[in-house]
């Protein structure tokens, strides 16, 4: 997918003003909840800091502790709630831990420092196939989502990880740009940038120029030019507005941004195909966190759950 982001650089906690706007999100996705089986005024609030225990499940959880991770932009920390009001209906106690990019959560999901991640499909497929076969290894991430999972599930089997049921709901990378700026130049697709034969400051996470689907495979699939990387982070408020300020001319955000409109920007086209099958699945430890009744429990959400929901709940938090 979607390379995982560094931290907001807004002034304000760390996880604040996001954490609060996505749980009103998922209060707001109880009618979606009450058909995964779960009642649609469960939630619970959380505190602002970035392990927080569950008080739905606190006093019954019974020694079932969980904790669910990932990064720390809206999108997935969505999902952790979700993840985390869903198993503690199940009767778990939960705790959130949200860091800053995949290089953090991964090696703590293998360590057991963290039990279940809302994931990106091709994203960690081609990151454990890199972590475990080498930077020289063939890619094994497609548009196929199956074909995919496929493939990554024996290396997830050498890292003790499990996948459970792969979400129709996906959120590739997306580049966008000014409106303006793309009327006036017929920019419709990332092709047409490439055309214009300019150099592009690009708004982005830290990760961006190692990242096959982020800096490198524009140059090499679009040929375009990146003179410089902001690293503001994947669809920060500050990312996009660095482009809206003239700053910037792209910005790397995700297919599920519900804001760019309302900001005037406009998404490039991924014309030649250059992001794979980013559906959403949930990859927990084997070894603490592959259990029917988590299963169960994630698996009704993944099923359920779609692109189109997606963009609402992010809509919720980020507009």
């Amino acid at each position: 997918m979607t390379a995982t982001p560094h931290p907001s650089t807004s002034t304000l906690p760390r996880f604040g003003r996001r954490r609060f706007g996505a749980l009103a999100a998922v209060g707001a996705f109880g009618l979606l909840l009450a058909a995964c089986g779960g009642s649609g005024n469960a939630f619970s609030s959380s505190s602002s800091s970035s392990s927080s225990s569950s008080a739905a499940a606190g006093a019954g959880g019974g020694g079932k502790n969980v904790t669910v991770g990932g990064a720390n932009f809206t999108e997935m920390e969505i999902m952790q709630h979700l993840y985390g009001q869903l198993l503690s209906k199940a009767g778990y106690s939960v705790s959130y831990k949200a860091v800053t990019a995949r290089e953090v959560y991964e090696p703590a999901l293998e360590k057991g420092g963290i039990d279940v991640v809302p994931e990106y499909l091709a994203t960690m497929a081609d990151f454990m196939n890199t972590k475990y076969n080498g930077k020289s290894a063939p890619g094994i991430s497609s548009s196929d989502a199956q074909a995919t999972v496929g493939k990554l599930k024996p290396i997830l089997d050498k890292a003790g990880l499990t996948a459970f049921a792969v979400s129709p709901a996906a959120d590739s990378n997306a580049f966008a740009v000014l409106k303006k700026f793309a009327d006036t130049n017929n920019l419709k697709t990332l092709s047409d940038l490439g055309k214009l034969n300019k150099p592009v400051r690009l708004a982005a996470t830290t990760e961006c120029p190692i990242r096959p689907f982020c800096q490198p495979g524009l140059e090499k699939t679009y040929g375009l030019k990146i003179s410089d990387l902001l690293p503001l982070g994947f669809g920060t408020p500050q990312a996009k507005q660095a482009v809206v300020s003239g700053k910037a001319d792209l910005v790397l955000t995700g297919t599920t941004d519900a804001t760019l409109s309302g900001l005037g920007l406009s998404l490039l086209q991924d014309d030649k195909g250059l992001q794979h099958a980013d559906n959403l699945v949930p990859i927990v430890n084997t070894a603490a966190a592959n259990k029917p009744d988590i299963q169960q429990a994630l698996d009704k959400i993944s099923q359920t759950l779609t692109t189109q929901d997606l963009t609402q709940l992010n809509a919720k938090v980020d507009a």
